[in-house]
């Protein structure tokens, strides 16, 4: 063999090599670890349907909590029937991905089929005209989500609007079991049979549905965002007495404020709050239903997408819900292990003080010691790097252990939309800035 012919069959097999690495960092590239391994793909590849890398940072725009398994889904799920989950946007921007959560499934589930669009008008299940995009998973249009583990779709163009509703569709072909749900999503969503998953027109959505099914979050690629704030609560947060459909949540006020207002950090605004959520103490079942902020802070919180700062308002169900907690220290250092969890990552932590609820059927006067007790600590800025009053602002002047009427939904616990309002504007959104630590 001559030189000339030696380096050419040397420059042959590099081309070789190169190739088959190409291919398989594409067909790898895009798999994911979900809450405890990898996820499964197949299918076959669909055309353009993948955004390619641009410029811009990723940062949540929606976000539920995983709350349990959907009562009566416990044999068939939801299998040959599309799933259209209504989501509602804090931030815009040009690409957009999905997180699929079977973490409450007992068995794999198979997505054969997932798309993401833009609402045609609030609420509704028609799609606005050409906005229709496959979603895919590393690469493939089909993915099998073993039980309890969550996978991340692959991005796709898109102009994703602020303040909008998205729908975020699914279909499974066969019987998955327990379906993964937020049941307090004040917010209807829609069901249809069949596989209409890529059909922009609504008219065979007919089944609504107050809940929100697999779909955990929905990231966007941003030229406005600087990342992300998780908003880390319960009942309050979750915005269970807030009007059905009208996005009036505290934290969608909040995400408002950040949108519009000069010198707010142009933050992304992620809920994750769960109805009933305690600091210190799981639901019941494995995995657990309703899993204590302490459990769940890593994947609700620290693991979104561009998170900068956790803003944590807990406590008063572990007040209020049996096992009662009767030590203000403990819902304390339970507070203080999420900031010190936190700091570990660099990330700015605000807390809430615990509102007032007498007049709730729960009320009794040794536990609104308890409360008083940790608001103490909270305001002698010995838990978290800055605090929202947030009992200082929704309180009755002439009788502190109440909500004031106007504030009251009518349980003497949760607030009325003017309640959730108030929250929000007295939120300093200032304090989601800097670096200052508490003194724990």
């Amino acid at each position: 063999m001559t030189r000339r012919h030696g380096y050419a069959l040397l420059a042959a097999l590099v081309a070789v090599v190169v190739v088959i690495s190409a291919a398989i960092y594409v067909g790898f590239s895009g798999v994911l670890r979900g809450d405890d391994g990898e996820i499964q793909a197949g299918g076959a590849h669909p055309r353009g349907s993948a955004a390619p890398a641009s410029t811009g940072t990723w940062a949540g725009s929606w976000s539920a909590s995983p709350a349990g398994a959907e009562p009566g889904t416990e044999t068939n799920g939801f299998f040959g029937r599309s799933i259209r989950n209504v989501v509602h946007t804090s931030i815009a921007g040009t690409s957009a991905r999905i997180t699929l959560s079977n973490l409450y499934g007992q068995q794999p589930l198979s997505v054969t089929h997932a798309s993401l669009a833009v609402a045609s008008a609030p609420g509704s299940p028609a799609a606005l005209a050409g906005t229709v995009r496959r979603l895919t998973f590393a690469g493939n249009t089909s993915v099998v989500i073993p039980a309890g583990r969550q996978v991340l779709s692959d991005a796709v163009r898109l102009q994703v609007p602020g303040d909008s509703d998205m729908l975020v569709t699914t279909y499974s072909p066969t019987p998955s079991g327990p379906v993964t749900y937020h049941p307090q999503a004040r917010q209807m969503s829609y069901v249809a049979n069949g596989d209409l998953v890529e059909e922009p027109n609504g008219t065979q959505y007919t089944e609504q549905s107050p809940y929100w099914r697999y779909v955990t979050a929905l990231d966007v690629l941003s030229n406005e965002a600087q990342g992300t704030v998780v908003v880390l609560g319960d009942s309050l947060t979750d915005g269970i007495t807030s009007t059905m459909g009208a996005n009036r949540r505290w934290t969608d006020v909040l995400a408002a404020r950040l949108r519009t207002e000069s010198g707010a950090p142009r933050y992304g605004v992620v809920n994750q709050g769960i109805s009933g959520n305690r600091v210190l103490s799981d639901g019941y079942g494995r995995p657990a239903n309703n899993p204590s902020g302490l459990s769940r802070f890593e994947r609700d919180a620290l693991s979104r997408s561009g998170v900068r700062a956790v803003v944590i308002d807990l406590g008063i169900n572990d007040i209020l819900r049996n096992p009662q907690q009767t030590d203000p220290d403990k819902i304390v250092e339970g507070l203080q292990e999420l900031v010190r969890q936190a700091h570990q990552r660099g990330l700015r932590v605000v807390g809430a003080t615990l509102m007032p609820f007498q007049g709730h059927r729960g009320y009794k006067p040794h536990l609104e010691s308890v409360r008083q007790g940790v608001n103490e600590q909270i305001r002698g800025g010995k838990v978290f790097d800055n605090y929202v009053d947030f009992d200082k602002a929704l309180r009755d002047p002439y009788n502190p252990r109440k909500l004031l009427p106007q504030y009251d939904s009518g349980d003497h616990l949760h607030p009325s939309d003017a309640g959730y309002r108030r929250m929000a504007e007295r939120f300093d959104v200032s304090s989601l800035k800097g670096s200052t630590g508490a003194e724990l």
